[in-house]
């Protein structure tokens, strides 16, 4: 069966995290994702990714970077050189989709700005991931994930943020612009701009409820007897009196929403019981039990986990490029003959 984006090419000028996840939503629907990198080490996150842990390691490591850019092919080309304008002018020629990770002012320093190269290409979606937006006192700020949420409000000291939420937020909301975008170009037959601030993504997280909010006996986590975790989520009646009575305290069932000092009652009492036997007796006490009770895993434990493995989450098909590995091809492609590409070789353009 075809892809649904199958003949969609993309030209990925993105850095980091948060474009390269929304143009690998883009790849696995089918699109031709032509990924841009500096010829003078490439993308940050090749370096950055060998220092973090690898996310699986059963049969060889795979890096965040080689599961953020699988399946795209990669080119490379100095943007800030003169050269690179003819290059790039061509890449975008046979381009449906344009998606950049820059600072306003860097954009239009490099001449990927939207509205320039909109100019030129009116087919073209240009779709901008910035951390402030191309407008507001905040659109030339540097900025990182942590950043952003902690301008979102969506921070708690001490604590530090968990998952990347504002670059996976921002990275999602591109990825469905940009197919809106292309339903929208089918019908009018023109391209548009996209701006999607990563601090709009994460402040749109600041309308749903904190699990602080949700805390309580049967939305917390618990501490068992050899110093694992358990989740419970039994927010729901049934949850709550299903987990109630397989631990044996059917009088805690009216109890679920309890609150001051009952409730901090409640919360010792489970605590208590919890704490009594080893998570693996108590799994294996809830393996046939209805109660949303999981256990808390660390990311090796992921990579082993039943599921995960069933339905091949951490391994899907196809692998990062090396970098630069697809260059002659694509530029070959684009009309860019083998005297110049040589040139640019020697140039370190490309």
């Amino acid at each position: 069966m075809k892809a649904p984006l199958a003949g969609v090419r993309v030209l990925d000028l993105t850095r980091l995290l948060p474009g390269a996840y929304a143009t690998l939503l883009l790849a696995d629907l089918g699109a031709d994702v032509v990924k841009v990198e500096d010829p003078h080490g490439g993308d940050g996150m090749r370096q950055l990714a060998a220092r973090l842990a690898p996310t699986r390691d059963a049969g060889g490591a795979a890096s965040y970077f080689e599961l953020l850019n699988r399946g795209k092919r990669s080119i490379t080309l100095d943007l800030r050189a003169a050269q690179a304008a003819r290059v790039l002018d061509a890449l975008l020629a046979r381009s449906d989709v344009v998606v950049d990770s820059f600072r306003p002012s860097t954009a239009r320093r490099l001449g990927v700005d939207a509205d320039m190269l909109r100019a030129r290409h009116p087919r073209l979606i240009c779709a901008s991931i910035s951390g402030f937006g191309r407008t507001g006192p905040y659109a030339e700020k540097a900025a990182h994930d942590i950043n952003y949420e902690a301008l979102a409000g969506l921070l708690t000291p001490p604590a530090m943020p968990g998952p990347l939420i504002g670059d996976i937020g921002a990275a999602m909301q591109t990825a469905i612009a940009i197919l809106a975008a292309l339903v929208q170009r089918h019908q009018t037959g023109a391209g548009t701009v996209i701006d999607v601030p990563i601090h709009d993504a994460a402040l749109a997280w600041s309308i749903v409820p904190s699990t602080a909010d949700l805390e309580s006996a049967c939305y917390t986590i618990y501490e068992t007897a050899d110093g694992e975790w358990l989740a419970l989520g039994a927010l729901e009646p049934k949850f709550w009196h299903g987990f109630c009575e397989r631990i044996g305290r059917p009088d805690l069932i009216p109890l679920q929403h309890a609150s001051g000092d009952e409730a901090a009652r409640v919360v010792s009492e489970v605590r208590a019981i919890l704490h009594s036997r080893t998570r693996a007796e108590w799994l294996a006490h809830f393996s046939d039990a209805d109660v949303c009770l999981t256990p808390l895993l660390t990311p090796p434990d992921v990579a082993r986990d039943p599921h995960v493995v069933a339905r091949g989450l951490l391994s899907r098909e196809g692998t990062a490029p090396a970098l630069g590995a697809d260059t002659d091809a694509v530029l070959e492609d684009v009309g860019i003959d083998a005297g110049f590409r040589a040139e640019l070789k020697r140039a370190s353009v490309i």
